[in-house]
């Protein structure tokens, strides 16, 4: 399997989840193809000093173009898109090569996805609890950091289009049948610190997701107030979630005409440089 990673002023944090995804990994088994777009930092220094990574360096910083460029130095099928920031095993890559090979249908996998809050506010922790229980986590989920195709399924785009949400558009080739998630295998994301930050980033999700074509059919209509209702741990975390659900679009609809801002939580790339 190939890895297209882009990675934009990563610095040390790209090393060191290219180190943890890699450890036990035997030399070739993967292709791993990180691409730095328009750094400003030693995103590529930190990429290149892991054996076995192949760095390429575009002067835009745009992580489609860099989606782009990998998949344009890329040679091998199935292939996994991961964002730098991501934790996950080499354990969970071999799950997703071997799932993606055992077909010649087209499908989409990924890991299941875990979202550390240990460093989150009590209300961002609340979000998240509801958030699990959606039907977007629970449908084939594929994205928020990590998802990879076979050769059949990369045959469904031509090119990343000029999107922000790139793993929502690649989720919305495939039919809920044709993704998989595997459940013994996971990914860890950091979720953000504050619901200001969680605000933020769902506002650039809303604008992204408005790019893209309707995906109404998959939409929970009401089944995730029903799992509440019927699950008196979420109680509390309700209103919390509303107000991170229902702030991102009301913001997002008045700012539809404007450019839409790159927002993310920088503390993890400062942890990693201290």
């Amino acid at each position: 399997m190939s890895i297209v990673i882009p990675a934009h002023d990563e610095g040390p944090l790209v090393r060191r989840s290219l180190e943890q995804m890699l450890r036990g990994a035997a030399p070739g088994e993967f292709e791993v193809v990180v691409v730095a777009n328009g750094c400003s930092d030693d995103t590529a220094e930190q990429a290149r000093a892991v054996p076995g990574v192949v760095v390429h360096e575009i002067a835009e910083g745009s992580k489609i173009a860099a989606l782009n460029a990998g998949d344009a130095h890329a040679r091998v099928l199935p292939r996994a898109y991961i964002d730098a920031d991501v934790a996950l095993s080499v354990s969970a890559l071999r799950a997703m090569a071997d799932e993606l090979t055992g077909t010649s249908a087209p499908l989409a996998a990924a890991p299941r996805l875990i979202v550390d809050t240990s460093r989150s506010s009590l209300p961002v922790r609340c979000h998240s609890r509801v958030w699990a229980a959606s039907a977007y986590r629970s449908r084939g989920h594929v994205g928020s950091g990590v998802y990879a195709v076979n050769a059949a399924g990369r045959e469904r785009w031509e090119t990343f289009p000029d999107v922000i949400a790139d793993d929502r558009f690649v989720q919305l080739r495939f039919a809920p049948d044709e993704r998989t998630t595997l459940a013994d295998e996971t990914f860890t994301v950091h979720a953000p610190r504050n619901m200001r930050a969680l605000v933020r980033r769902g506002v650039r999700i809303e604008l992204g997701n408005r790019q893209l074509p309707n995906d109404s059919a998959e939409r929970d209509r009401g089944g995730l107030l029903g799992r509440v209702v019927r699950s008196p741990r979420l109680w509390l975390s309700f209103p919390f979630y509303v107000w991170g659900y229902a702030m991102p679009k009301l913001i997002a609809r008045r700012r539809s005409a404007g450019p839409i801002a790159w927002d993310r939580d920088t503390s993890l790339r400062e942890a990693s440089r201290r």
